[in-house]
């Protein structure tokens, strides 16, 4: 009996343990696969580096990262990988490749690998290098969304691996607005300024960096189209005067109305008033709250509710909308794994409340930091929250798991070592005689 408690709680522990460490990464020729990274799609005759971030920080998730492991990057021709040295227009330079310039030519797939005697693991990431002439350069467009009145500040993006360069980068729009001030944009340490967005500022914008590398310069370009919803209100408040203008009857002994006394401006009498109309106030975000951070289990799906607080009037024209990392969710690398509802309204006190849903199916070691706005806004103004998501912590939830397991294994061996080692019980006996005759 003690035997088969002991089992059982083995198997208890061994299958708590199971769900709660990491999924096993899949393996191929000897050496652990990791997701591959986001694809690159870049333009030829520009500076490009390739950085594995999801593959470090799936090593450091982990704690594989053995100090006597090498990183080796290699293009993958089919049938084995091409290494590069420290020098040339390809190089690899720590944990980075860098290719200074790019070539059509460079287009494919490059593995990088962490191995030492024991250990392997690869990662994998997608280069295209587009010609400046080429149709298919539309997929390097960086989608942006704004709301009419909205203050814009924009940055370069995909930048993080050329460092101290903002200074150098400069804004331009490729199909410039008419003269004017509604039209204007400002830079401000490599940012894109707009102070009040309009429909005019709608477009096509291309920030290009000056890279200095090894004493010499490269080119770096990114380019961003900018949609803008909502109309342009003529002005906040309007005000509207209104003119009464009152003739006087006059009434003669004769009954004939005095003409010289009606065409006499003097005894024409005005009023005037003053109509404002009223102003419409903006939607709040009454959750979640800026800076919540959302955590799960990984592999587990998560649902965010977004709730909009407006004028009952209001609902129809009030834009409520889900951005992963400043895109909408169908153009974001989450398509696939997550889905935002249709908007929800309901009555509460002194006005309506929009619900906006975001379900992800399952949360991965990629979606670590990722950054989800719900963004709001109407004629009145725009309100947006910034949101995170985490991965649970295994730890704690493992030892508070493992302890219950424990108890309860306790318990069950309490139950039996009582049982067995119960006190009996005297009870009263008597013989019965044998040969009895009656």
């Amino acid at each position: 009996m003690v035997r088969l408690v002991l089992m059982f709680a083995v198997v208890v522990i061994e299958y708590v343990y199971g769900i709660l460490r990491l999924p096993p990464l899949p393996m191929e020729e000897g050496c652990y696969l990791v997701s591959p990274e986001v694809n690159i799609l870049r333009l030829e005759g520009e500076a490009v580096i390739l950085s594995f971030s999801m593959f470090e920080r799936v090593l450091k998730k982990r704690k594989i990262a053995p100090p006597t492991a090498t990183f080796l990057i290699t293009k993958d021709n089919g049938t084995e990988g091409v290494a590069f040295q420290g020098e040339g227009r390809v190089q690899q330079r720590n944990k980075q490749l860098w290719i200074l310039p790019a070539q059509a030519s460079d287009s494919g797939k490059y593995i990088c690998t962490y191995r030492n005697e024991t250990y392997c693991v690869t990662g994998s990431i997608t280069l295209q290098v587009y010609k400046s002439t080429s149709v298919d350069m539309e997929k390097m467009i960086h989608p942006y969304q704004a709301m009419v009145g909205e203050s814009l500040s924009v940055s370069c993006p995909s930048l993080s691996d050329f460092n101290n360069t903002d200074r150098l980068v400069e804004w331009h729009k490729d199909s410039p607005p008419q003269l004017g001030r509604a039209g204007s944009f400002l830079q401000s340490r490599g940012r894109l300024i707009i102070p009040a967005v309009t429909r005019s500022h709608a477009g096509v914008y291309t920030c290009k960096l000056r890279a200095l590398i090894s004493g010499q310069q490269y080119k770096v370009s990114r380019t961003i189209k900018l949609d803008v919803e909502g109309l342009d209100p003529v002005t906040s408040t309007t005000t509207t005067t209104i003119t009464t203008i009152t003739t006087p009857t006059i009434t003669t002994p004769t009954s004939v109305p005095d003409l010289s006394m009606m065409a006499n401006p003097g005894l024409i009498s005005s009023s005037s008033g003053t109509i404002h109309t009223p102003v419409i106030r903006p939607p709040v975000i009454v959750s979640p709250l800026n800076g919540t951070i959302f955590e799960s289990v990984h592999g587990s799906g998560v649902e965010l509710v977004c709730k909009v607080f407006t004028e009952c009037q209001m609902t129809e024209s009030t834009l409520v909308t889900w951005l992963v990392n400043d895109q909408s969710v169908e153009s974001s690398y989450m398509d696939r794994r997550a889905l935002q509802g249709g908007k929800r309204v309901t009555r509460v006190s002194e006005g309506c409340q929009i619900e906006l849903r975001l379900v992800i199916v399952a949360i991965t070691e990629q979606d670590v930091k990722t950054e989800l706005k719900c963004v709001t806004q109407n004629q009145g103004g725009r309100q947006e929250v910034v949101t995170q998501l985490q991965l649970e912590d295994s730890t704690f939830t493992w030892l508070v798991v493992a302890v219950v397991a424990v108890s309860c294994f306790l318990a069950v061996v309490s139950a039996f070592l009582y049982v067995l080692f119960k006190p009996k019980k005297k009870r009263d006996y008597f013989l019965a005689r044998q040969n009895s005759t009656f």
